[in-house]
């Protein structure tokens, strides 16, 4: 009925890997992210330690850390989704992986899961980028930020 209302999509949409709040990654306290070295992208401050596909795809690089993972989406993004600011010291511990490198992943799957509280007991700042590190490839990259998101929920469209 209305469909002037009806957001067009010009490219590929990425969901909220993580429940919690969307945040510009400029926002994270670690220049590798906050300046966009690594790629464009956006952060999420987690409220649950469940992470969840993006977008339908192959995990390229489950982190023995299981703190990170990189995937190719099927159109072509390459998307990296880190857990915390310098959880790569933890080892693995309070991370459980569910995927490992090349698993086939569908928009929504269950990939890792993090405690939380746990990190942030152990004094590590839990806010969470995901970054397009091919953000050349694309013309335009649309953040939707400032939001309180679900897993799946939109917060990037990558256009071509």
């Amino acid at each position: 009925m209305f469909d002037f209302l009806k957001k067009k999509q010009k490219g590929e949409v990425l969901g909220s890997p993580i429940e919690g709040e969307v945040v510009s990654v400029t926002e994270v306290n670690d220049p590798t992210f906050g300046e966009e070295i690594l790629g464009k992208g956006v952060a999420i401050k987690p409220t649950n330690g469940k992470v969840y596909a993006p977008v339908d795809g192959k995990v390229t690089m489950m982190f023995e850390t299981k703190h990170a993972f990189s995937m190719l989406s099927a159109q072509g993004a390459e998307i990296l989704v880190h857990i915390g600011l310098d959880t790569v010291t933890l080892k693995g511990k309070h991370f459980t992986a569910h995927v490992g490198n090349d698993a086939e992943v569908k928009k929504g799957d269950l990939l890792l899961e993090f405690d939380v509280e746990a990190l942030k007991a152990e004094g590590f700042d839990v806010i969470s980028p995901m970054v397009i590190t091919n953000s050349d490839d694309f013309k335009e990259i649309i953040r939707e930020t400032n939001k309180d998101v679900k897993p799946g929920d939109q917060v990037m469209e990558l256009v071509k």
